[in-house]
């Protein structure tokens, strides 16, 4: 009994002891949260993109995503039906920050074309030009090589009053062809390459960042051809609409069988004027002083440049853009 009794005290005792360490031991290190950058008092923004299988939304959503862990701005960005789409959903006030093409930006600017019947709208300023958005022109048929042989094809120019719609109208003009001299479609990028591959239409104008999800899928299945435009027809619509620029999609962006020479339509953000100067900064923060992640999660990340993104002459930048191209040693015309 004595012998147990001592065995028990002394098991009681080593228990205290113990007891007593743990309690006189530090507390172990709390994660700490990663430090964000940019300007205080950012707020929660709505980010207006384009449809799920364009360029606008896939990258749109790298972007927020960085944009939130790097700064106090919260970004969310959502899908849309494009670029007239998120300009009036900035004029609504539905969104904060939206892609524009630039084209379609300068239109909406000064109450032109896509926008004559409502007028102007003014209530917005440039945060970055980000990348360029090709035309670009598929199709199954390898009999159609150039864009006059869409003369009398059945052809998807974009979705009615879209900022495709007026791209594929210009080069179709380019080449002496109106909307008349085809069977227009009016679909969006994925439902146009549904029309492909079901023979419904013959070709579509597709104008995004390549390479482009919608067209992506159908390389995966099918076998396409890009039209490329030649020299002369390229000078003439410039000339006609210098909001264009030559560019070539290399053939590695869809596996054709050459490069494909085009035009291309710059990839703006905007934003309404009355978002805040740190939100717009941080927005910019947030995305180059990240390049290099960004462009791990998303091809476009390696387009992304302080010179083109303080490229836009056709509307003014906003203050906190402005402050933050300043800071990078680079002046844009401001609101």
């Amino acid at each position: 009994m004595k012998k147990f009794m001592t065995i028990a005290a002394l098991a009681l005792a080593s228990v205290m002891a113990l007891t007593a360490c743990a309690s006189s031991a530090p507390a172990p290190a709390q994660a700490q949260a990663p430090a964000k950058g940019g300007m205080d008092g950012g707020s929660s923004l709505t980010f207006t993109t384009g449809g799920d299988q364009g360029t606008y939304y896939g990258f749109g959503g790298v972007l927020a995503g960085k944009i939130g862990e790097s700064t106090s701005t919260t970004v969310t960005a959502i899908t849309s039906g494009g670029s007239k789409a998120n300009i009036e959903a900035l004029q609504a006030g539905d969104a904060q920050i939206g892609f524009v093409q630039s084209d379609v930006m300068a239109y909406a600017y000064n109450g032109t074309r896509l926008f004559a019947d409502g007028g102007a709208v003014t209530n917005f300023s440039t945060v970055a030009n980000l990348y360029l958005e090709q035309v670009q022109i598929v199709t199954l048929d390898p009999q159609i090589k150039t864009v006059a042989d869409l003369k009398g094809k059945n052809v998807s120019i974009g979705a009615a009053g879209s900022g495709v719609y007026f791209n594929a109208i210009d080069v179709l003009e380019a080449y002496g062809i109106s909307e008349q001299d085809i069977s227009p479609t009016y679909q969006s990028f994925g439902d146009s390459v549904e029309s492909l591959v079901d023979g419904k239409i013959d070709a579509a104008f597709v104008v995004a960042g390549a390479p482009t999800t919608a067209i992506t899928g159908l390389v995966a299945t099918r076998d396409i051809y890009m039209i490329s435009l030649d020299e002369e027809h390229i000078n003439k619509l410039i000339e006609a609409s210098p909001y264009y620029s030559k560019t070539v999609i290399p053939k590695t962006a869809y596996n054709t069988q050459s490069d494909v020479t085009t035009v291309a339509v710059g990839a703006v953000v905007i934003a309404r004027d009355d978002v805040s100067e740190a939100d717009v900064y941080n927005f910019l923060f947030g995305i180059f002083e990240n390049k290099d992640a960004i462009t791990q999660a998303h091809s476009k990340g390696a387009e992304l440049d302080l010179d083109f993104a303080a490229s836009v002459t056709s509307v003014p930048y906003h203050p906190g853009a402005v402050k933050y191209f300043k800071e990078k040693g680079k002046d844009v015309p401001a609101k």
